[in-house]
């Protein structure tokens, strides 16, 4: 791993170990045991969606929200922003809870799945399947899982989630990700394989500029099967140019987090994809 992973891999293992403290794995198991299903993701007939994410801050470019705004009006800008992107036309919300590097929070999780019917996804370095658990018990309905944080731990995360009626989002960085991703994905019944996306992260994760090749380079390695996913540094036109790539999902925050108008910024993204989409049906 990069050493801005192993930070987060670190940071995350210290956070894991404070819940289990809090709450251990056979209480929040059976807290989860009656909690009803999760909304579903579902995507939309002409082969292009959004996930629109919800970030504090973003340690390439900084605070993404009003200087000192306080612990309250975070929530309720967590809330507002989740309906734009909701009624913009976002398939789902994305949703940071870790908190050094992004300033993210369960509790922002837990407010946005609380005003929209489309699934919020926990973006975060999980590294034990608990954290999906704990992601669910706020809320969750999709989770992201980065594949070359896990090992032999990758195939227990997904089935964690699966089972919970959670969507995945697997994100890789290099060819070696998207073959360790897709070999752990190969053993499942193709039902559940069609709650899992295949995401590829333009980051760098040393410089932490984007790669703007990266995306381009590697769609080809993606198998058609699932929704391949674009992710970081796109704005409407970068949008517009994955759609025109091949890729079925973007994944957006730092740009719609400044917007003026979040729910007129996802709605214009969709609406130029899935024009492009569609012209080449």
């Amino acid at each position: 791993m990069s050493d801005f992973l192993d930070a987060m891999a670190a940071g995350s293992r210290e956070r894991l170990e404070r819940a289990r403290a809090r709450l251990s794995y056979e209480e929040l198991r059976r807290r989860l045991a009656d909690r009803p299903a999760p909304p579903r993701l579902r995507l939309h007939e002409s082969g292009f969606d959004l996930i629109a994410e919800i970030k504090p801050r973003s340690p390439a470019v900084g605070s993404l929200v009003e200087q000192d705004v306080s612990a309250f009006d975070m929530v309720k800008r967590t809330e507002q922003q989740a309906a734009a992107y909701a009624r913009g036309g976002a398939c789902a919300i994305s949703v940071l809870t870790e908190p050094d590097r992004f300033d993210g929070s369960l509790g922002y999780l837990a407010s946005a799945a609380g005003v929209v019917d489309v699934p919020v996804m926990r973006k975060d370095f999980l590294v034990d399947p608990y954290q999906v658990l704990e992601g669910r018990l706020f809320g969750a309905g999709g989770v992201l899982v980065i594949a070359r944080m896990l090992g032999d731990a990758l195939d227990e995360m997904i089935a964690t989630a699966l089972e919970q009626g959670m969507f995945v989002l697997l994100e890789a960085f290099d060819e070696a990700d998207i073959e360790q991703s897709v070999r752990a994905l190969e053993s499942l019944d193709p039902n559940l394989r069609r709650r899992c996306l295949l995401g590829v992260n333009a980051r760098n994760l040393r410089t932490l500029e984007i790669d703007d090749q990266r995306l381009e380079r590697l769609f080809p390695r993606l198998p058609a099967e699932f929704t391949q996913v674009a992710e970081s540094g796109l704005d409407e036109q970068g949008v517009a140019r994955m759609a025109r790539r091949g890729y079925r999902a973007a994944l957006v925050g730092s740009v719609l987090m400044k917007h003026s108008d979040p729910e007129a910024g996802v709605a214009a993204m969709l609406r130029g994809a899935r024009a492009i989409r569609q012209a080449e049906v």
